[in-house]
């Protein structure tokens, strides 16, 4: 994963088809950090998740040109593996946002952030309430 690489040039990269294949360095290079899905299955999880953060990109809460974009998936002690997005500040390599489509516990969408100390969701609802608290 490219550290200094910014979520603009990130969202580039992703709509140029640079990380479209399947092996694993590529996937790594899309942002990829932990994951305990099956290795295949990170490709088609970078355009799934890539789609909205393109999306996120369009909101004033989030500087692209300032923070990088990485993924985790998750896996709970309970409930299914689940994705989640974050936006790490390029300089310091603080998490700024973590956005989960979908939670593993929960199946609601969640934003978390140092508004709270990340202590608990800023928003637990629908994708719609994700892209509301955006601005989007």
């Amino acid at each position: 994963m490219d550290k200094s690489l910014n979520a603009n040039e990130w969202a580039g990269k992703f709509l140029n088809g640079d990380f479209n294949a399947k092996d694993v360095r590529t996937q790594c290079n899309a942002g990829w950090w932990d994951w305990f899905c099956k290795d295949e299955s990170l490709a088609r999880k970078t355009q799934v998740l890539g789609k909205k953060v393109t999306k996120l990109l369009a909101s004033d809460k989030i500087d692209g040109s300032k923070v990088r974009v990485w993924f985790k998936n998750n896996c709970p002690c309970n409930g299914p593996l689940f994705d989640d997005i974050r936006f790490a500040d390029l300089e310091t390599g603080d998490c700024v946002f973590t956005v989960v489509p979908k939670d593993g516990h929960t199946g609601k969408a969640e934003i978390w952030g140092p508004e709270n100390n990340f202590d608990g969701p800023l928003v637990s609802g629908t994708w719609k309430d994700v892209k509301t608290f955006f601005g989007i």
